[in-house]
């Protein structure tokens, strides 16, 4: 009999929590798949597979919900229609009426713990990289619809006039620049090829624009060919709530895993980079009267470099400004060793990209030229891109092994032997603070996972006490009742992320909060059953 009684209960509970959770992961998939369709543009054949990799995500919200209303719409009516006191005045007490609910609190606990740690996480890679293997085709279409394309968390915008998908070409181009709190620049070229790589945990984007003419916040001139890249993160995964728990230890082990961490590395690589240049040129010009040795990244150019001083530009990242007398003697080799003398009174050298090989490019202003069999004469502008930086500094600040580089970049353990200026100061007081700070997400994020999966159990009885409770009201009123418990739990586990994230509150007191949001939770549903055990 009472199997029998069990088995209708949990077969009435399926039903309603099947369908609640059919339509609510519906329709809360195509809410997290709209953005998506604004930000990248992707085909009508992707928006079905996408759809099915935001399913897990839309389950660790939708199944406690789900169940929630089920248990509390199903056993409020086993209990108005009179069954549930039937039943107990057999001698079928109220805990084994309650078994098939707490089977399903148990599941649906089982099922959050499983998806927000492991399913969730590997469809949002999946979803990664389906989008990745479109990267091109996503840029591509974007500038067909909209002209335009922006790199997600990178400040190069792309317009074109035409985009030739299946040769990779972009006609018409205009490339603009605009760092945050930098003057920016743009490049305007007839053609550019654009190629995407993917990497495990960032991507790059690469950017070859020929015939180009470069237009700064004052000055312009041509710069004929030149290459652009830039680093960029993951399209969907670049969050620490969509990592799995293998990941997140990952991070813990090695930071640069994860890509908000090694843009600012990167950033401040380039700055100490740019500052170990300042230095070495410096030595060279005082200690010798030789000139210093660059040459472009194809060893088609070299270039004599000999300056008064050289010092970093306060106002502007990896830049520095050369001070007169300049003097710059140009070989190129590729054409019976032509050599060009510039002489300037001022000029500057910055970095150029943010990629693993740093380039440097230089520019000279009003600088005066010679050339052997021909007039001297007078340029409005002298610049040159695509330079190599010197091997045996880039040593210094190789990938590998540069998070401790930069993070001793102001200490005596420095590769940076000498003065360096506030904009690297800042950039090396920020990283303890950054990797603080994602360590207490990660904790605040395991911990949010596991008592919001564990409050579901105690969530589900809440709604089957209150159902019971409110079993002569409206069938709805036991559901927005017991809604509230768990918006309490929310409230916690909220409170206590954002506890995690003030620096000056230990990260232990946001877990703690969050824990007491399930206590209390737990201590409300044994008070209800205590009073219902009583009537």
């Amino acid at each position: 009999m009472v199997l029998t009684l069990h088995r209708y209960i949990f077969r009435e509970l399926f039903r309603s929590f099947f369908l609640a959770t059919v339509v609510l992961t519906l329709m809360i998939s195509v809410g997290l798949l709209v953005p998506t369709l604004q930000d990248f543009g992707v085909s009508p054949g992707q928006i079905i597979h996408l759809l099915g990799y935001f399913l897990p995500i839309a389950l660790t919200f939708v199944l406690p919900m789900s169940a929630l209303f089920a248990s509390s719409l199903i056993y409020g009516r086993f209990a108005s229609d009179r069954e549930l006191d039937a039943c107990r005045a057999s001698g079928i007490s109220l805990w084994t009426l309650v078994y098939p609910g707490l089977t399903l609190a148990i599941f649906v606990s089982v099922a959050n713990l499983m998806l927000s740690f492991y399913v969730a996480p590997a469809f949002i890679q999946r979803s990664e990289q389906s989008v990745k293997a479109n990267a091109e085709h996503i840029l591509f279409r974007n500038i067909q619809r909209k002209g335009s394309y922006t790199l997600p968390s990178s400040p190069y915008r792309l317009y074109a006039d035409r985009a030739n998908t299946k040769k990779k070409l972009l006609d018409g181009v205009v490339i603009v620049n605009l760092p945050e709190g930098e003057p920016g620049w743009l490049i305007t070229a007839e053609q550019a090829r654009v190629r995407i790589e993917t990497h495990s945990t960032y991507n790059k984007a690469t950017i070859v624009a020929k015939n180009a003419y470069r237009f700064n916040e004052n000055d312009w001139g041509q710069i004929g060919d030149t290459t652009i890249e830039t680093q960029f993160p993951s399209l969907l995964s670049d969050s620490i709530k969509f990592q799995k728990i293998e990941q997140l230890k990952r991070i813990q082990a090695d930071k640069m895993n994860f890509f908000p961490i090694r843009k600012m590395i990167t950033q401040a690589r380039a700055q100490l980079a740019i500052e170990i240049l300042a230095r070495d040129i410096n030595i060279q010009m005082r200690q010798t009267d030789s000139y210093y040795e660059l040459a472009d990244a194809d060893a088609s150019r070299s270039y004599h470099l000999s300056v008064g001083d050289c010092k970093v530009d306060p106002k502007r990242a990896n830049t520095l400004l050369l001070t007169a007398p300049i003097q710059l003697i140009q070989v190129d080799k590729l054409v019976t060793a032509t050599t060009v003398e510039y002489t300037s009174n001022q000029g500057r050298i910055s970095i150029e990209n943010d990629g693993e090989d740093i380039r440097l490019e230089m520019t000279l202003d009003s600088p005066s030229w010679k050339r052997p069999g021909v007039e001297p004469g007078k340029a409005v502008r002298k610049f040159v891109n695509n330079i190599r930086f010197p091997q045996s500094l880039a040593d210094k600040v190789a990938t590998d092994g540069i998070m401790q580089t930069v993070s001793q970049a102001d200490t005596d353990a420095s590769v940076l032997k000498g003065p360096r200026s506030e904009r690297l100061k800042k950039l090396c007081k920020r990283i303890p603070e950054k990797l603080d700070k994602v360590d207490n997400k990660i904790y605040s994020e395991i911990h949010s996972r596991l008592v919001l999966g564990l409050g579901s159990v105690a969530l589900i009885l809440t709604g089957i006490a209150l159902g019971i409770q409110f079993r002569g009201g409206h069938m709805l009123s036991a559901f927005g009742a017991s809604a509230i418990p768990g918006g309490v739990l929310v409230v916690f586990i909220l409170a206590g992320k954002e506890l995690t994230k003030n620096p000056s509150t230990p990260a232990l007191t946001g877990v703690a909060v969050m824990w007491l949001g399930l206590v209390v939770l737990a201590i409300l549903t044994l008070w209800i059953y205590r009073k219902l055990l009583r009537t």
